[in-house]
């Protein structure tokens, strides 16, 4: 019986310790799928897990990573939605018209109390775009604005791309090249 005792309470201290840790994870604003291939469309879906320190949130604002193209917001019932363009310093070409501006943010408010997000409800915010060309992390920052309070999650890294340490990381996604058989399909 003493071996059991010495063997099952370690681990029993390890999967706590993780449990800790997946739970500060958990808090943050996420994306359903964190990586994405460079340079193709992506359906962004931001998860909201929890309020301001028990307080609803009722407003979500999302500043958009440099280089996204063509972003569109998904309305929500409830939700107003606002869109905020800004005048680019490079224009691009999309399906044969040059675009001179793009949304550069996107902001959805509960329209009354009955649509708050409450702390102890889930929700998400959904947009699509077009991903930049560069490999590696691109960053969406999020204010998440409650009936008291706010979290402004925008930190980044000093460098590199881990969030580890930050408490309130901008949401990061990873932009990685395709694989050789998708590269290789897509020349088809």
């Amino acid at each position: 019986m003493k071996l059991q005792t010495q063997t099952i309470l370690p681990l029993l201290l390890t999967t706590l310790a993780m449990l800790g840790a997946g739970s500060s994870a958990l808090a943050h604003v996420t994306l359903e799928q964190p990586e994405a291939i460079a340079g193709t469309p992506y359906k962004a879906v931001l998860r909201v897990g929890h309020g301001c320190e028990g307080s609803a949130t009722t407003r979500v604002t999302v500043s958009l990573p440099a280089g996204l193209r063509g972003a569109k917001p998904m309305p929500k019932a409830g939700w107003t939605l606002a869109v905020k363009r800004e005048k680019l310093a490079k224009p691009y070409e999309s399906h044969g018209r040059t675009v001179t501006e793009d949304v550069v943010e996107l902001s959805w408010t509960a329209q009354n109390e009955a649509a708050y997000l409450q702390d102890e409800w889930y929700d998400e915010f959904v947009l699509r775009g077009s991903l930049p060309d560069t490999l590696g992390a691109i960053w969406f920052k999020v204010r998440q604005s409650c009936v008291k309070g706010e979290w402004n999650w925008a930190e980044l890294p000093a460098s590199g791309d881990s969030t580890q340490g930050l408490k309130a990381p901008a949401v990061r996604l990873m932009l990685r090249a395709p694989s050789p058989a998708a590269a290789a399909e897509h020349k088809h």
